[in-house]
C-alpha cells in the first residue's frame, strides 16, 4: 500500500525520522523526569511539521492524514508522549474546520500558520463541569477540565462547555494565556508522563462570539463527526508505533545482550526455538497491526476529502474499519509489550534501560476509552 503519496510527503516523514533519533537519546531519561517536553517541542515548532494538515491555501503544508498519521507512528516508536502531543496538536487545528463557520475556519488556519501556534486538547466532552454564561456582548466561562493533553506550553485551547441558556454543548477556541486561564502541573500517572494531561481551570475567562464555533449538540452531517474518526485511528497509530518500537529495541537487546538458556542446546540466544518462536508470532502479529491501521488510514483520507459530501454510509465505513484497526492495535500492542521480556531476559528489567516505558505508555493510553465496548459495537454491526 502506497502511504507516501508524494515526494515532498517523504520528506516530511524522512524528517520525522530524523527528529525522532534525537528524541530517541534522551526518552529513557525525560520518561523518568516527567513534566514538559519543552525542547522536543520547540524542535516541533521549527521543523514546520505542526504545518502539516494546514491547506495550502491558508499557507500550510497541505498534507494528508495518511502523512500526518505515518509521522505520529515514527515518533510513538521511540517517545509515545510526543507523538501525543504532536498527534492531538493537528487534531486541535482542524476543529474550526469541521465545527466552526467558513470564516472561522480561514481565521484559525491562517493564525496557526502566522503565529506558529502549537495546539492543545481541552474538549474532554465527558468532564462537564465548565460553563460559559453570557454577559453583554460577550460570555464568561468558568470551570475545570481535566485530561488536557498538552496544555502546558500551548499556545490555543479548544474547549468544551455547556451553555447556561440553551445548555447545549458549545465547542470555543481561546488563547491560552489569556487571563483566568491556570494550567495546572498535576499530571502524574505511570505513563505518558510527558503529556501534560493534567486539568486547567477558568476563572471569569472572557469569551468573545466570533470564539465560539458552534454547538456539539447540533452535529446534524456527517462530516460534523469526523473527529471521531480522526481521534480513533490516531490512538491506534501511536499504539501501533509503541508495539513496533519496543519490537526493534528488543530485537537489538536480544542480539547482543541475551543468553541463551542454559539447557536450550544452542550457542546463542538467536537461535534458542522458543525466542524464535516468540518473534515469529509478534512479526505476524505486527503485520497484521499495520496493515488494518494503513488500510483503515486511506478510508479516513477519503472520506476526510468529501468533507461535506461525505454521506451517513461512508462515514458508517470509515468508522468500523476504525475501530477494527483500534481494538487490534491494543490488543497486540498490550500483548507484546508485556511478552517481549521474555525474549530479552531478567537482566533487561533493569531501570537504565526504560524497556518498562513501553507498557505504561501503551497501558496508559489505552484506557482513553474501555476497548470492551468498541467490540460490543463491532458485534452490533457484525449481527
Amino acid at each position: 500500500m502506497q502511504l507516501i503519496e508524494t515526494k515532498e510527503s517523504q520528506n516530511y516523514l524522512d524528517l520525522a525520522k530524523s527528529l525522532a533519533k534525537e528524541f530517541a537519546q534522551t526518552a529513557v531519561e525525560r520518561d523518568a523526569q516527567g513534566g514538559t517536553p519543552k525542547h522536543e517541542r520547540d524542535r516541533l515548532r521549527q521543523s514546520n511539521l505542526l504545518k502539516l494538515i494546514v491547506p495550502t491555501e491558508f499557507g500550510g503544508l497541505g498534507q494528508s492524514w495518511i502523512t500526518v498519521l505515518q509521522i505520529t507512528r515514527e515518533f510513538a516508536k521511540v517517545d509515545s508522549s510526543i507523538a501525543h502531543v504532536f498527534s492531538y496538536h493537528h487534531l486541535g487545528v482542524v476543529i474550526p474546520h469541521i465545527f466552526g463557520s467558513a470564516q472561522q475556519k480561514q481565521r484559525y488556519y491562517s493564525e496557526t500558520i502566522h503565529n506558529n501556534w502549537f495546539w492543545c486538547n481541552a474538549l474532554n466532552p465527558l468532564d462537564k463541569r465548565t460553563t460559559l454564561t453570557p454577559e453583554n456582548d460577550y460570555f464568561r466561562l468558568n470551570g475545570i477540565k481535566s485530561f488536557c493533553s498538552g496544555s502546558q506550553d500551548s499556545d490555543i485551547l479548544p474547549i468544551t462547555a455547556t451553555h447556561q441558556e440553551t445548555n447545549e454543548l458549545n465547542i470555543l477556541v481561546i488563547p491560552t494565556q489569556r487571563q483566568g486561564v491556570t494550567v495546572h502541573d498535576d499530571w502524574d500517572n505511570m505513563g505518558q508522563r510527558q503529556t501534560d494531561s493534567g486539568s486547567v481551570t477558568f476563572e471569569n475567562v472572557l469569551v468573545y462570539p466570533e470564539e465560539i464555533l458552534g454547538s456539539r449538540n447540533k452535529a446534524n452531517q456527517p462530516f460534523n463527526t469526523i473527529r471521531a474518526c480522526l481521534t480513533q485511528l490516531n490512538l491506534a497509530n501511536i499504539y501501533l508505533g509503541i508495539a513496533q518500537g519496543v519490537f526493534e529495541a528488543a530485537k537489538t537487546y536480544t542480539s547482543t545482550n541475551t543468553k541463551p538458556w542454559l539447557t536450550s542446546g544452542v550457542e546463542s540466544a538467536t537461535q534458542d526455538p522458543y525466542i524464535l518462536q516468540h518473534y515469529g508470532k509478534i512479526w505476524v502479529d505486527l503485520q497484521a497491526a499495520v496493515y488494518l491501521t494503513e488500510q483503515a488510514g486511506e478510508l479516513l483520507q477519503a472520506a476526510w476529502e468529501q468533507e461535506w459530501s461525505l454521506t451517513a454510509e461512508q462515514r458508517a465505513e470509515c468508522a468500523l474499519l476504525v475501530a477494527t484497526a483500534k481494538v487490534f492495535a491494543t490488543k497486540v500492542g498490550l500483548d507484546i509489550t508485556n511478552r517481549i521480556f521474555e525474549v530479552m531476559g531478567a537482566r533487561a528489567t533493569s531501570a537504565k534501560y526504560g524497556f518498562d516505558r513501553y507498557w505504561r505508555n501503551l497501558r496508559t493510553f489505552t484506557l482513553h476509552d474501555p476497548v470492551d465496548y468498541k467490540i460490543q459495537e463491532i458485534g452490533k454491526w457484525a449481527l
